[in-house]
């Protein structure tokens, strides 16, 4: 009886030049977006927003282990993401997590109202209604998938900190897509630069700056988010370095072979 071929494999999007499946399926990701938005997500713009959040979570992930070898440990602690985000600036996001997470209390500094009255931290609420703070246990099993992927283990309060990170950054994205859909583009894209104060600035990719502008202006309908939308909150919610170029590229590259639905 002959031999009949294998049938190949379903797979997402992505080449084999590009990392696999992100940790945060789309489901997750158009899960996210509907607690934000009633518009439709297409396909290629959940694959983007997943890449995205993966580029910031392996980034982070990433100076928390180098934290952790300079103390000689393989296991990560809420320590090691302090210092990695103390060393690097672009680090700094999914900011609404830090009121909620006892690892960043006291970092953020005491606010006073008009009249120079202290000002109660947050407390936790127990409202019902979605959110990125009570939904971030949805990002557990990405986070460890993530974490596994890196070679690294966490103890839980590291996990849970990952997971607020991740989730409050996907709103963050949707939020900014949507906006994106609403107002046609973005009028103006931020750039920073990170240098040390004796070294010269590095002059600016004209690649990655005619990329920024053809996302200045959107075409399509005012209806559903896509790719470039996910693309252009993107340049909203992180610096002008190199992770900026990093996620934007993966994500481009994580879609290339995605359809638009």
């Amino acid at each position: 009886m002959p031999t009949q071929p294998a049938r190949p494999e379903r797979s997402g999007p992505q080449t084999a030049s590009v990392m696999d499946v992100p940790p945060f399926k789309p489901s997750l990701v158009k899960a996210v977006f509907r607690d934000v938005t009633s518009m439709h997500v297409s396909r290629s713009a959940a694959w983007a927003a997943a890449s995205v959040t993966r580029t910031v979570l392996t980034e982070i992930i990433d100076g928390a282990r180098r934290a952790a070898a300079e103390e000689a440990r393989k296991k990560l602690t809420p320590g090691d993401l302090l210092s990695a985000i103390d060393r690097n600036v672009e680090l700094e996001v999914g900011t609404k997590w830090y009121d909620h997470s006892p690892t960043f209390h006291g970092l953020t500094g005491v606010l006073y109202d008009a009249e120079g009255v202290v000002v109660p931290s947050r407390k936790r609420s127990r409202s019902r209604k979605p959110s990125a703070v009570v939904g971030a246990h949805r990002f557990e099993a990405g986070v460890k998938k993530l974490l596994r992927s890196q070679g690294a283990t966490a103890v839980p309060a590291m996990v849970r900190d990952l997971d607020g990170i991740a989730s409050v950054f996907l709103t963050d994205l949707a939020r900014d897509a949507a906006m994106v859909v609403r107002e046609g583009g973005v009028k103006r894209f931020g750039t920073v630069t990170l240098v040390m104060s004796d070294e010269p600035a590095p002059a600016p990719s004209p690649l990655l700056n005619d990329s920024l502008r053809g996302l200045s202006t959107r075409r399509g309908d005012r209806r559903t988010i896509g790719r470039d939308d996910i693309l252009a909150a993107t340049t909203i919610q992180l610096l002008g370095g190199n992770l900026r170029q990093r996620a934007l590229t993966e994500a481009r590259e994580a879609t290339q072979n995605t359809s638009t639905g």
